[in-house]
């Protein structure tokens, strides 16, 4: 005979709830006033149409006449490469995304770019397009004013010609062009080249005269004046691919060539086998800028993670080398004659202070009282 199964047991009883804590018991919220992080975050202001989160890779900088500092960003990581702009009124901020003046997504990495008048941008970037932004609502915007598809390749390099009305434009299609910024439209398509062109650069104060180098071993000048507007260059200060150049901002005559091995020469284009040169940098030379002093210092950057600032000889006046990856752009600051500002694909913005030469003396302790 089966046993009974035994009763189940009593229901458990619904448990009343603690009740709750007196407010007098709950702890102040700690003030504001003299927190750094709570004032840092009340300063947090993204402005409108400006992105999150900047791209790692910072491409090129470049200051403006009243101080405001221009930034191109790249990602150059994952499977969509993009870009974006930011302009900072206070360039100490940098590269903070809360303390932008104006910043705006573009659909491509930034290759090049620079300042077009005051309000304007002039951008080369990896999809083929030259690209116009403008800056409106007192600044807060950027905004595009068009994007013209007329390399074949990634644009790398951009400059503006003097009289800011046309600008040149070279890209890894081995294509030089010439462009009307009013009209929207290229003025000349050259071929010159037979591989991709690195750099592009301006001459001051001559708006037909240019030069361009590129990865044929090839420097050529340019007037589009003449019927056959392109001479090159042979400079035998320079063995390897030349990657960067650009004027010498008080001698229309020379300018200053940085190639793959890291050598730097000053090149007078009546007598290029002259050339004065030194070996600056241990790797690709990526870019230059010469400063506003009445004998202007020459800064070079490099692939070796370098920043170089040299005298009118090439001798070598300061040195740091606190990037973690290459250096990309870099600006003199209007505002003060000593300070240069470098960035680079380590997502530093560094700002270095230079010994100035003799007589000088730097524009921020210059103002009359």
């Amino acid at each position: 005979m089966e046993e009974p199964l035994p009763p189940p047991p009593p229901p458990l009883l619904p448990q009343a709830a603690p009740p709750p804590a007196p407010p007098e018991s709950a702890a102040p919220a700690a003030p504001l006033d003299g927190d750094p992080a709570a004032e840092l975050a009340a300063e947090w202001n993204i402005p409108p149409n400006a992105p999150a989160c900047m791209e790692r890779h910072l491409e090129r900088a470049h200051y403006r006449a009243d101080g405001a500092l221009l930034l191109g960003a790249s990602g150059l990581n994952g499977r969509c490469w993009t870009g974006s702009l930011w302009v900072f009124a206070e360039p100490r901020r940098a590269p903070s995304e809360g303390f932008c003046t104006a910043g705006v997504q573009t659909e491509a990495g930034v290759a090049d770019l620079c300042w077009l008048a005051d309000r304007g941008i002039l951008v080369a970037s990896d999809s083929g397009a030259v690209e116009l932004w403008e800056l409106e609502e007192n600044e807060s915007l950027i905004v595009n004013k068009f994007c013209k598809y007329e390399h074949d390749d990634i644009v790398t390099s951009v400059s503006v010609l003097a009289g800011s009305s046309q600008a040149v434009s070279g890209g890894r299609d081995c294509c030089v062009k010439v462009w009307d910024i009013p009209e929207q439209t290229v003025l000349h398509s050259y071929r010159a080249h037979s591989d991709a062109v690195t750099c592009v650069a301006s001459c001051p104060g001559k708006d037909t005269v240019f030069l361009s180098c590129a990865e044929d071993n090839r420097i050529l000048l340019w007037d589009t004046r003449c019927p056959k507007p392109a001479t090159r260059i042979v400079c035998s200060a320079c063995n390897y691919l030349p990657t960067s150049v650009m004027w010498h901002p008080q001698k229309s005559d020379i300018f200053v060539l940085g190639d793959e091995s890291g050598t730097v020469a000053l090149v007078d284009t009546k007598n290029p086998d002259s050339a004065l040169s030194a070996a600056v940098h241990v790797r690709a030379v990526t870019g230059f800028a010469f400063s506003a002093h009445s004998s202007p210092l020459l800064a070079s950057i490099s692939e070796d993670c370098s920043v170089a600032v040299l005298d009118s000889d090439l001798s070598e006046v300061f040195r740091n080398n606190s990037h973690r990856d290459f250096v990309k752009g870099l600006s003199w600051s209007p505002s003060d004659d000593a300070l240069l500002t470098t960035v680079g694909w380590d997502h530093q913005v560094l700002h270095h202070t230079v010994p100035l030469p003799a007589g000088e003396a730097s524009g921020i302790n210059c103002v009359k009282e």
